[in-house]
């Protein structure tokens, strides 16, 4: 498979991602768009790596994965205090945690 297909379906997983975190009120749905927007971007560093003949970027979405699982972690965490605080996951209810 050429690597024109790998970016051409990792540029399709970050328009889906983009589209979910600017559309979807809910926080869950927010987060599920930012990780697909990360899953492109790891998908994207694996195929130019795999066409370049070099280990790095496949370094790089490594190192990438560990810091979304952490991501996953803290947003989650913050999903959890704003139902609990809320009893509502809608990101228009965040307004209010500012300060």
């Amino acid at each position: 498979m050429p690597t024109s297909a790998y970016l051409l379906l990792g540029a399709a997983l970050f328009c889906m991602g983009v589209f979910g975190v600017l559309t979807r009120r809910n926080a869950i749905g927010v987060l599920i768009g930012v990780e697909l927007m990360t899953n492109a971007v790891n998908l994207n560093l694996i195929a130019l790596s795999r066409a370049n003949g070099h280990l790095t970027g496949q370094a790089f979405a490594l190192f990438s994965l560990a810091l979304t699982v952490a991501e996953v972690i803290v947003g989650l965490a913050i999903v959890l205090l704003l139902y609990r605080s809320h009893r509502s996951v809608l990101t228009d209810s965040a307004v209010e945690m500012k300060g």
